[in-house]
């Protein structure tokens, strides 16, 4: 498709996160640190659970896509934003907002169907522990890899392609620091209703779906926990849930803020602010959040460090 002549802009010009020049320097700091945090804590992530055997299992085969998909989505958002904080004119071309929005589409669905199948890993491990392996074998495991990134292809060129065959004539500064979908259909010169019905299938089905998937899963999940009689298996239990649930309420429940309303209830303003909590903050805590409270990656990340020292 030649998008070059879909659309009568060549380039939009990006407001950013803050009109105020005088803090624009302190800001870039700020999201330089968290994207290197972001950065570091992902490849991490990604290299412990690939270096150590004992985490060669579905929970930690799907944590490393998650982790490979925060990296992705968050080098897809955060380095224009950081080169927007020190340029006077901050533009992005025509072609280029379509790819953002292309990859930025597809990595964010993809968390979203990653974060499901995780409930749902939980959910086989610690209610029918007996039919874990049989259930979540390898061969399952890939077949659900390849389900999540094909649904995360579909959900990202349907808002993609909906996108090109709008026409932008003169209005061309996005009030936002990314090519989003909401900014850029209101500077659509033709009709978005069937942009904005896609918006709303898809967001919608995002959200409700993988949203009830988790619930259900976590209440047979508790459910299962009550009925274990150990205080130490409860505990175990508990914790090898307890990572997951606090990455899916905050990532679900700022996507569905963002989303889920009529876009008269929140300023522009506000609605940047949850964005920076889906693209920007989440990619960086979900690795954290992981590292900090699973006993089994702090003892894989011990006996990497010993190692290391040792020899």
């Amino acid at each position: 498709m030649d998008i070059g002549n879909s659309s009568l802009v060549t380039e939009f010009i990006l407001v950013g996160l803050t009109k105020h020049p005088e803090i624009q320097v302190p800001v870039f700091f700020l999201f330089l640190g968290i994207y290197i945090i972001t950065v570091a804590g992902n490849l991490g992530l990604v290299t412990l659970i690939r270096l150590t055997s004992h985490l060669h299992t579905p929970m930690y085969y799907f944590l490393f896509n998650l982790s490979c998909i925060d990296l992705c989505y968050s080098s897809v958002i955060t380095p224009k934003l950081l080169v927007n904080f020190l340029s006077k004119r901050n533009t992005i071309s025509y072609a280029g907002c379509m790819t953002q929005l292309f990859f930025y589409c597809f990595f964010v669905n993809a968390e979203c169907y990653v974060l499901t199948v995780m409930a749902y890993d939980r959910y086989v491990a610690i209610c029918k522990p007996l039919l874990y392996k049989v259930t979540m074998s390898p061969q399952v495991c890939y077949l659900m890899a390849v389900i999540v990134y094909l649904g995360a292809f579909i959900a990202a060129w349907a808002h993609t392609g909906c996108m090109l065959r709008l026409t932008f004539c003169d209005a061309n500064t996005i009030n936002h620091y990314m090519c989003d979908i909401l900014p850029l259909l209101e500077l659509s010169c033709t009709s978005t209703h069937i942009n904005e019905l896609v918006v709303l299938i898809i967001v919608g089905f995002d959200v409700g779906v993988p949203g009830l998937t988790v619930s259900v899963s976590y209440v047979f999940i508790l459910s299962s926990i009550l009925h274990i009689s150990s205080t130490e298996g409860r505990s175990k239990a508990f914790s090898t849930c307890s990572s997951h649930i606090i990455v899916v309420s905050v990532f679900f429940g700022s996507g569905a803020f963002m989303y889920l309303h009529p876009s008269s209830v929140l300023s522009m303003n506000q609605k940047k602010v949850s964005t920076v909590f889906y693209t920007i903050l989440v990619p960086m805590l979900n690795p954290l959040i992981y590292s900090f409270r699973n006993k089994e990656v702090k003892v894989a990340l011990k006996r990497t460090f010993s190692r290391k020292i040792f020899f």
